[in-house]
C-alpha cells in the first residue's frame, strides 16, 4: 500500500509547499538494497569511563568497512583507541539544517557504575547529533541492569534506555536509535545485532532494548563468528514460516531465502494458489494446512520429520474486531486458537520429536496491541501478549538445547489488512512514531532474519518492536 503524503512531501513541489506550511515531512527510509552498499560512511564512537566492550567495537568496525573517528570526550581511553588506528578529536556540533557528515554514532557506556559518571554521554550527543546524516543509526552498549554488582551500577545502566529512547525521539529525519545491553561474557556474540542495528535492515527498529546473554557466545578467546557468510549466514538450514502466501508472511520468506535458506511455507488450503506461486519464486516447498485443525501438529510434523527444521516463524494470524460486549464466544476462541494455542500445539510438536533441531530459532509475530492494548481487539490483543508471555516462559527450558525463542512485535505495518481501515485512523497510526510514517513487511521480515541468525544465539527471551518508535501506547 502506498502512502500518498510520503510520496508529495518528498517531491520538489511537495517539499517546498510543507516547509511553507509548516506541515511535518516524513524521510524516506533508506532500507536495505542487494545493489547498495550495506555499510559506509564515518562512525563516531564514545565511552564512558573504563570501556568494556571497545576492543569488541573497534574490530567489528573495521570489518565492516566503515570509517572510525573516536570522540575525545572520554579522554583517558584515547590511548585504546590509538592503539586500534582510531582517530580522535571532538565534534563541533554542526549548525542547525546543516548536512549530517556522520553515518551512526555509536557508545560504549558498559563501564559507567555511578550516575555522577553519566555526563560523558552529554558531552558525545551533545557534539555529534547534529552531524548525523538522515537515516543514521544511534547505538549505546551497557551492561544488563539486573546483572549489575551494585545498586548504584544498576540505576545508571537502567538510565540508558531513557536517553536511548528520548534520542530516537529527538533525532527524526529517519534515525533509529537503540540500546543493546551486553552480558560479561558475551562479547564475542555481538556482532550479529550490531550489524543489524548499523544497517539498513533495522529501518523501521528504533527506541528498542536488546539484551545480548553469554550462554551460547563463543568463547572469550574464539574468533567470533568467523566462519560465517555475512552474505548468506542461513545457507544449509531449512526455515518453516507459517501464514506465507501472502503479505508479511511472502516478504518473511523472501527474506529468509535471500540469505540462503530453504523456506518451507505453509497456509491454509483456500490459499494454496498463492501459496505456490510464491514458493515457486523462492525455490521453496509449500505446505497446505490449517493450524487451527487438531491433527495439523502432527501432519506438519509427519511433513517436516525426514530432514527437519533449523527455524520456525509463526507469522500466521487473524483479526476478528468487536467490543467484548459484542463479542461472541466463536469469535473471540477462534483468534486465540490460531494467533496463539496453535503455536503451542505446533511447538509441542516439533520439539518432542526432535524436528526443530538444537541450535534453532523459534520467532513469533506477537504485535503492540498485545502491549498496549486495542478497543475493540480485547480478541487480538489478548492473544498477541499470550505470545510474549510464551516467549519469555520457554527461553529459560530451551536454552539447554541452545534453541531461542524471541517475538517481533510491529505496529502499523502497511499491508492488505491496514489499507482497509478508515482513513482518519490509518493515517493516525502512520504518523504517531518517530518515523512519522507506516513500515513495511521487509521491515517486520529483516527483523526476524537477524533473530533467526547463527550470530544471535544470545539473544532470547525478547520482544523486539518494529514500529517505528511508537509515540503513545508502547
Amino acid at each position: 500500500m502506498n502512502d500518498s503524503y510520503l510520496k508529495f512531501v518528498n517531491s520538489p513541489f511537495g517539499g517546498r509547499l510543507a516547509r511553507s506550511l509548516g506541515l511535518p515531512k516524513p524521510e524516506v527510509l533508506r532500507r536495505y538494497r542487494a545493489d547498495r552498499p550495506e555499510f559506509d560512511g564515518l562512525i563516531a564512537i564514545g565511552a564512558g569511563r573504563e570501556p568494556r566492550l571497545f576492543d569488541a567495537l573497534a574490530s567489528l568496525i573495521a570489518t565492516l568497512g566503515m570509517t572510525s573517528v573516536a570522540h575525545e570526550s572520554a579522554g583517558l581511553w584515547v590511548p585504546l583507541a590509538h592503539r586500534h588506528g582510531l582517530m580522535t578529536g571532538r565534534f563541533e556540533p554542526a549548525e542547525a539544517g546543516a548536512p549530517g557528515k556522520l553515518a551512526a554514532l555509536m557508545f560504549d557506556a558498559s563501564g559507567i557504575d555511578d550516575s555522577s559518571l553519566l555526563e560523558p554521554l552529554h558531552g558525545f550527543f551533545h557534539d555529534t547529533l547534529r552531524s548525523l546524516g538522515k537515516c543514521g543509526r544511534i547505538v549505546v552498549l551497557g551492561r544488563p541492569p539486573e546483572a549489575c554488582a551494585s545498586p548504584r551500577q544498576w540505576t545508571a545502566q537502567r538510565a540508558l534506555e531513557g536517553l536511548v529512547r528520548s534520542l530516537g525521539k529527538e533525532a527524526r529525519r529517519g534515525i533509529a536509535a537503540n540500546l543493546v545491553y551486553v552480558e560479561e561474557g558475551a562479547e564475542n556474540a555481538i556482532e550479529a545485532t550490531l550489524r543489524f542495528f548499523l544497517s539498513p535492515r533495522s529501518a523501521y527498529v528504533s527506541g528498542q532494548v536488546v539484551r545480548i546473554a553469554a550462554h551460547g557466545a563463543p568463547p572469550h578467546d574464539a574468533p567470533a563468528f568467523d566462519w560465517l557468510d555475512w552474505r548468506q549466514p542461513l545457507a544449509g538450514r531449512r526455515a518453516l514460516v507459517t501464514g506465507a502466501a501472502r503479505g508479511i508472511g511472502a516478504a518473511i520468506a523472501s527474506v529468509l531465502a535471500a540469505e540462503g535458506a530453504h523456506v518451507i511455507g505453509l497456509d491454509i488450503p483456500s490459499a494454496r494458489d498463492a501459496l505456490d506461486a510464491t514458493m515457486r519464486q523462492l525455490n521453496g516447498s509449500p505446505l497446505a494446512f490449517d493450524i487451527a485443525a487438531p491433527e495439523a501438529p502432527a501432519q506438519i510434523a509427519a511433513a517436516l520429520d525426514e530432514l527437519g527444521v533449523d527455524i520456525v516463524v509463526h507469522n500466521a494470524g487473524i483479526t476478528k474486531d468487536k467490543t467484548i460486549a459484542k463479542m461472541t464466544d466463536a469469535v473471540w476462541q477462534s483468534v486465540i486458537d490460531i494467533n496463539l494455542s496453535a503455536q503451542e500445539r505446533i511447538d509441542d510438536a516439533l520439539l518432542a520429536g526432535g524436528i526443530l533441531r538444537d541450535g534453532g530459532r523459534i520467532v513469533a509475530v506477537s504485535s503492540i496491541g498485545g502491549i498496549a492494548g486495542n478497543a475493540g481487539q480485547t480478541n487480538y490483543a489478548t492473544s498477541k501478549a499470550g505470545v510474549i508471555g510464551r516467549v519469555q516462559s520457554m527461553a529459560p527450558p530451551l536454552r539447554a538445547r541452545g534453541i531461542t525463542i524471541n517475538a517481533v512485535a510491529p505496529g502499523f505495518i502497511e499491508t492488505q489488512m491496514t489499507a482497509k481501515i478508515p482513513l482518519a485512523i490509518r493515517e493516525a497510526g502512520r504518523r504517531m512514531n518517530s518515523m512519522s510514517q507506516g513500515g513495511q513487511p521487509v521491515d517486520v521480515a529483516q527483523t526476524i532474519a537477524w533473530l533467526a541468525h547463527p550470530g544471535s544465539a544470545g539473544v532470547t527471551g525478547q520482544v523486539v518492536r518494529v514500529c517505528g518508535q511508537s509515540l503513545i501506547g508502547a
